[in-house]
Formats: C-alpha cells, structure tokens, sequence
C-alpha cells in the first residue's frame, strides 16, 4: 500500500497504517498540493491514483514512469478536455481555474486481459475460428497480441473503431503452431496480467520463452511468479524462475496434474485454459476465484470448445 500512500502523503494526505504496509489504512480529508513523482516501478493503478488526486484535489501533478503503463486513465481525461498531456516523457496533469469534470456518457470495450484467455484456448485448438467481438485494443494494452505474433498465433484485429478516446476492434483467432520467443522487460507493463496465460502457451510451444523482469507477479494477487513454475511443473512441464525472470520450455507431452490456484483468478484461468490440449488432464484447486474477473469464464470457456 506504501507506493500509493507514500506519494499521497507527499501531496499532503493524511493516511494512518494500522497494519505495516497493509490495510487497514485511515484517511483523513483535506487540501493537497502540487506533485511531481517518479514512481518505482510502472504501474497504472498508482500513477491513476495520483491523478484522481490531482483531479478532485485541482493541484497539478507530473508523473514519470520506468516504462509506459496502460493509460486508460490519461485518455478518458483528454476526452472529456481535462487538462492533461504529456511532456518531456511525463504525464502532466495541470488545472483550469474554472475546469470541471462534465456528465458523459461511455461505452466500455471488452477487458483485452479477459478476451486473452479466450484468444490463448483457440490458438491451442486443433481446428477452428474464434472471433471475439468488441476488444480494447489500447497500444498499453495489447502486448500480448504483440508477443502471440511472434510466436506464430494467427490473431487478426477487424472492424476497428474509437470509443470515447479508446481504441477497439474484434478480434479473430486461429488454431497455429507456436514457437518461443523472449519477452523483454520494456514488455511487461503491457502484458503483466497475461503472463500466466503466455507461460501456459510457452509450455506448448517449441523451444523456450524467457519472460524478463517479471518480479512485480511475486506481488499479485498470488506471489505469481513461483506458482506459475511450480504448477507448470506440476503437470508436467519444464518452467523454472530465476531471479526475476522466468523461463518455460515447451513440449508435446499432453499436460497432466494437479494445480495449486492460490485463489489466483489469473492462475486459474490460465491452467483451465492449458487443459483444452487434447489429451490433458489438469485439475484445479479451485475455480470460485474465477469470479473475481470473469464470472462467465468457464461457461464461455465450454461454448467455444463445443463449437
């Protein structure tokens, strides 16, 4: 909690932790001042923090990042005439006297990290066409289509459109045979939810995929990062981290085992994703924390296979 309270406090928030670096946390209201911030690592959910601050607070801010994460936050602002922009590689929040948010109205695109698992299970079938209609396909959204190319998946983006400052499309995905690749650091902030559904398809894929400085997955929802490798190894795979990369090398060998979810959605839907190979046989310890992000998932995930 200390990423988005530290900055907060900075900006003068009044926040009181009870319990270290976790809630409960007690916030008091009042003036806040102008920030600029670097912030530790990318993160969208801090850096949408300090501009909702900003916002409601009518102080400036500027925020750095190591890398670019989703921006979600900055085009909904620039669509409704919110004073931001960037400058000199920072987003740069800056008040109007009189500027207020409007009432607007916005239709919201299908979550690009949800379709991904949709995506990931026709890419591993034997035959088949899967479109998946109305997708964000935000540029900070769509490393996982980026890297999917490169290891061989056919996923074309079609009827392409703008919705309220967002970039959507459908998409279409084929059955392919899948080849390693090396996911780079500058990579991770627009695909870091769908690492575990990209390790799942590096695990059928031929050769290895090395995912690097994905650290920031050992504080998920689940310490990510070790699950991931130790569950593909669970059901017969080859996946090991180390440091703060992973590496997965694929193979034919249908998998097999039992998986521990953590009550991990991600996981979860990874692993029920991986067992759609023919011939596999993955149990999960769970499937309730699927709920958390996709409560259709598994009734979604049957209808295509069916088809």
């Amino acid at each position: 909690m200390r990423r988005v309270t530290e900055p907060l406090r900075s900006m003068g928030a009044k926040i009181t932790e009870k319990g270290g670096d976790a809630l409960p946390l007690t916030i008091r209201g009042g003036r806040l001042r102008a920030l600029t911030y670097t912030t530790p690592v990318a993160s969208a959910q801090i850096k949408s923090a300090l501009l909702f601050a900003a916002l409601t607070g009518r102080v400036g801010v500027r925020i750095r990042e190591p890398y670019r994460s989703r921006d979600h936050t900055e085009r909904l602002l620039v669509h409704l005439g919110l004073g931001l922009h960037e400058r000199d590689g920072a987003v740069v929040y800056e008040p109007e006297p009189r500027s207020i948010v409007p009432s607007f109205r916005l239709a919201v695109p299908g979550d690009a990290s949800s379709a991904a698992f949709l995506i990931a299970a026709a890419a591993l079938a034997e035959s088949g066409e899967l479109l998946v209609e109305n997708v964000g396909v935000n540029p900070t959204r769509t490393g996982f289509l980026v890297v999917l190319e490169r290891m061989g998946a056919l996923v074309e983006r079609v009827n392409l459109r703008d919705q309220g400052g967002e970039p959507v499309a459908d998409l279409v995905a084929r059955p392919a045979s899948l080849r390693g690749t090396e996911v780079t650091a500058a990579e991770v902030p627009t695909l870091v939810d769908e690492v575990p559904v990209l390790a799942a398809l590096a695990s059928r894929a031929a050769g290895e995929t090395v995912f690097r400085e994905v650290g920031e997955l050992r504080v998920k929802e689940s310490n990510r990062l070790e699950l991931i490798a130790a569950n593909l190894r669970a059901v017969g795979a080859q996946a090991e981290a180390r440091g703060n990369d992973l590496f997965v090398r694929g193979g034919p060998r249908p998998p097999r085992g039992r998986v521990d979810t953590a009550r991990d959605h991600r996981l979860a839907m990874a692993f029920a994703v991986l067992g759609t190979v023919a011939g596999a046989e993955v149990r999960l310890s769970e499937r309730a924390s699927v709920a958390i992000s996709y409560p259709q998932f598994f009734t979604d995930l049957r209808r295509i296979r069916a088809r």
